[in-house]
């Protein structure tokens, strides 16, 4: 719902009223569940996702571990920075979150996404040799070389290898799946690990050969 508001600080009027404006569009980044942390040693966890829409109010973006309702999110994008709030609602394959930030924090973030939207389409192209997508449906299958499987989230893939984050740490080297696809383990991401393909795929069926495996 748009709306318009005077932001209010103390000591001084506002100097212009701002919208709520809406970012649609996917946009890689990460987030934490903070709570979720247990013990002064036990470590917190960093989980990939992909923005689906921001306004100044929520964000709605798809992830490999749903925070349950009521539930803190700290979540970064690189064009917005880093947002903090609490999950509202819960999706088949990710989450709503309500933000929890200062009218200036609002103020701040409805800045950028005006700027987000009147310069998404001047981004500059990817030059790698192999051209890397973001699956419409990031959401696969990591099997292991003993037949064991983990749920895993596809952060982008090209022809020769993927990113993905997972609930695993495999050593450098390890052989495994995602989807239909074999690879092995060729170096650490913040938020998960690059996997890189024992043979190139074929572009226009990417998105498919990461489907869950049948059977």
């Amino acid at each position: 719902m748009a709306f318009t508001a005077d932001l209010e600080v103390p000591g001084r009027q506002s100097q212009y009223t701002w919208h709520d404006v809406r970012f649609i569009g996917a946009m890689p980044g990460r987030y934490t569940l903070p709570e979720r942390r247990s013990g002064p040693d036990s470590k917190l966890e960093v989980y990939a996702c992909r923005l689906c829409s921001i306004s100044t109010r929520m964000f709605v973006a798809m992830a490999p571990v749903i925070a349950a309702e009521g539930e803190q999110v700290i979540a970064h994008f690189d064009e917005f920075g880093m947002i903090r709030g609490r999950a509202a609602r819960r999706l088949p394959s990710g989450i709503v979150v309500a933000l929890d930030i200062s009218p200036d924090e609002r103020d701040k973030l409805g800045a950028k996404i005006s700027w987000q939207k009147k310069h998404v389409h001047s981004q500059v192209p990817d030059k790698r040799e192999h051209r890397r997508i973001l699956p419409r449906d990031p959401r696969t299958v990591v099997t292991l070389a003993d037949g064991s499987r983990v749920d895993g989230f596809v952060i982008d893939i090209s022809r020769s290898g993927v990113a993905v984050s997972a609930p695993i740490w495999p050593d450098i080297g390890t052989p495994m799946a995602v989807g239909r696809i074999v690879g092995r383990v060729v170096r650490y991401l913040e938020v998960g690990f690059a996997l890189q393909f024992i043979e190139l795929q074929p572009f226009d069926e990417l998105e498919q050969l990461l489907q869950l495996p049948v059977g």
